[in-house]
């Protein structure tokens, strides 16, 4: 099940079930591209990039019914998809803060990061990632680079492993040669995921950051964000 992802804090990386479908064949661009002008969108910097068909960009004021329905839907799993900013109740103001903090106009406690829809090429949004673009010492113990779920209407199609390969493409083209990802040793779909895009086991950890026990360990891998050959 999806855990708990906050790319601001120090929460669990979220990570999907969706077992890895097909491979990903066609990652676009090479270099990631700003996001398509959108009438209107905010001036959120955070990049766009195509893996496979499914497009991960900031939200867009479109995406707000569906936005909405996904924060219930993956709240039955401890998920917050829209991690916490739906309190602010209009949908502008989420986009707004997401817009902040890929900017870095956040809490000094927290990292420049971005939060990016995954949408199909139907136009359905099957999850979300967020991209932490460095670390504190909270991501650097649980949480790491890449945070990401998928819709449960939408699991068992591959999207997680492209939603990864395309967060670890972005993080490549920023200079992170190796991004940290971690997940609960029990979700074995997020850890069947994460070993299919070049994830090494580093090791597991059994406290949270305050030295209080966990009840599920957390697994930590390196992963590469080079392309696989």
């Amino acid at each position: 099940m999806p855990a708990p992802d906050d790319a601001r804090t120090s929460a669990s990386t979220g990570a999907s079930p969706d077992m890895p479908g097909r491979p990903v064949t066609d990652i676009a661009p090479t270099v990631p591209s700003p996001a398509a002008p959108d009438a209107t969108a905010l001036p959120d910097p955070s990049p766009t990039i195509t893996v496979d068909g499914l497009t991960l960009r900031p939200l867009a004021a479109r995406d707000e019914a569906q936005a909405r329905a996904a924060v219930a839907e993956l709240s039955q799993d401890g998920f917050a998809f829209l991690m916490g900013y739906e309190e602010e109740g209009d949908f502008t103001a989420v986009r707004e803060a997401f817009a902040r903090d890929a900017r870095g106009d956040t809490d000094p406690r927290w990292v420049r990061s971005s939060m990016l829809a995954a949408e199909d090429a139907e136009g359905a949004l099957v999850g979300r990632v967020s991209v932490r673009w460095e670390l504190n010492e909270g991501l650097r113990h649980v949480n790491g680079h890449v945070g990401y779920a998928v819709r449960p209407g939408f699991r068992r199609r591959g999207h997680a492993r492209r939603m990864l390969r395309g967060a670890l493409a972005l993080l490549h083209a920023e200079g992170v040669e190796t991004a940290l990802v971690t997940c609960d040793e029990s979700n074995a779909g997020s850890v069947a995921v994460v070993t299919a895009c070049g994830g090494v086991l580093r090791d597991r950890v059994h406290t949270r950051l305050d030295g209080t026990p966990k009840q599920d360990p957390t697994v930590r891998f390196d992963v590469p964000t080079a392309p696989l050959p």
